[in-house]
């Protein structure tokens, strides 16, 4: 076991911190209170080949895995400038893809997921299913060449800046169990009888989250991915990832706002000596810091686990595990540094204020603190689960 990161490793952390420190929290913010989308440095990474460095090298990609995709996204966070579309295109859809498609569907998909061409958002959740997977209701039925799909999905981000959803479906009922056989189709963003209306949120982020209306959406059946209604282990093949990314976004964000706090606290001087002197602000800063690299341990060990064939559970609780430490971290870190800089901390040169509705949801989604417990309760002790 080696806990130093490799050259490769590290240079790409160097290199892809140099593209976001171009741009940082600036103009991440500016883009998100103007109602725009932050094209610029999507392309950008992109175009340096770092969205597609989990797709295959045959499709165009890097050829390297969830770890290394996890330190694109923690760098861009630790810049200000996390791009959530990183957590649902390349690292739930493009592995989904990569793993479950067809040689068509990888020739047609993957080559743009690698250059960062395509996004694709990831509609699973609904109004009335809530985190019960095998509840869910929007149906898709199969009519001759096609499948038409009816229903509702809620809480889907991205989608006016998505080509195409990868949609979770129902196609039948198990009549053993009663729950729904799920099914995975990649439906285009502007497919006739899909329309979409935005979900108000007051959170600052350029992506924005949507509720979708299915009124009869047909779908090529070429479209679907995978084996028919084998789409609940398709899924979560692909949640673990969404959860290592969540977590390295989390983790980015704890980095950010320990920079901002320490400068702060070594240049700020009251009374003739640096503010960081104090004990009351430099301890409470250091615990911060400590719980933040125990969440980056827990990141990297959940990416290796995935990447190297770990056991579906260890790699299960080791993503639940690191993404409900980087979320509580980031959350303690962010509000710690507001507090280290006194009435400061909410003005809005000083870029901390603006992180916390981001930072916050992360503690809820895409899975809330409340499941990892039930998940670590249930599997890692052993004990009776209460649903």
């Amino acid at each position: 076991m080696d806990f130093n990161e490799t050259e490769e490793h590290q240079m790409l952390r160097e290199a892809v911190s140099a593209i976001a420190s171009k741009f940082g929290h600036d103009y991440w913010v500016s883009k998100a209170k103007a109602g725009e989308k932050s094209d610029e440095l999507w392309e950008a990474v992109g175009d340096a080949g770092f969205l597609g460095v989990n797709v295959p090298e045959a499709y165009g990609g890097g050829g390297m895995g969830i770890y290394e995709l996890a330190l694109v996204e923690e760098e861009l966070a630790a810049a200000g400038c996390p791009l959530l579309m990183i957590v649902v295109s390349p690292a739930i859809c493009a592995t989904l893809i990569t793993a479950f498609g067809t040689e068509e569907q990888k020739a047609e998909w993957l080559p743009r997921f690698a250059t960062g061409a395509l996004k694709m958002s990831f509609a699973i959740t609904e109004p009335d299913a809530g985190s019960n997977s095998h509840k869910l209701s929007l149906t898709a039925t199969r009519d001759g060449d096609v499948y038409k799909l009816n229903g509702t999905k809620y809480y889907i981000s991205g989608v006016d800046e998505a080509d195409a959803i990868l949609v979770v479906t129902r196609t039948g009922i198990d009549e053993n169990t009663g729950r729904g056989k799920l099914s995975l189709f990649i439906v285009d963003a502007d497919a006739p009888g899909l329309t979409r209306t935005i979900i108000p949120v007051e959170i600052t982020a350029p992506e924005n989250q949507f509720t979708l209306f299915f009124d009869d959406v047909e779908v090529p059946a070429s479209r679907l991915l995978g084996t028919e209604g084998d789409g609940l282990r398709q899924v979560f093949l692909g949640l673990n990832p969404e959860r290592i990314l969540s977590a390295a976004l989390a983790n980015g964000v704890s980095r950010y706002a320990l920079s901002k706090a320490s400068a702060y606290a070594r240049d700020r001087q009251v009374w003739g000596v640096p503010i960081g002197k104090h004990q009351g602000l430099s301890h409470p800063l250091a615990i911060c810091k400590i719980e933040a690299e125990l969440a980056r341990l827990m990141t990297q060990k959940a990416a290796w686990l995935y990447d190297n064939g770990g056991s579906a559970g260890e790699a299960g609780e080791a993503a639940n595990m690191a993404k409900y430490a980087a979320a509580e971290a980031a959350l303690k870190s962010l509000d710690q540094a507001i507090q280290t800089h006194g009435g400061n901390g909410v003005a809005i040169e000083y870029g901390l204020l603006t992180y916390w509705g981001a930072a916050r949801l992360l503690r809820t989604a895409p899975v809330s603190r409340e499941m990892i417990l039930n998940f670590v309760a249930q599997h890692s002790l052993g004990l009776p689960h209460s649903y």
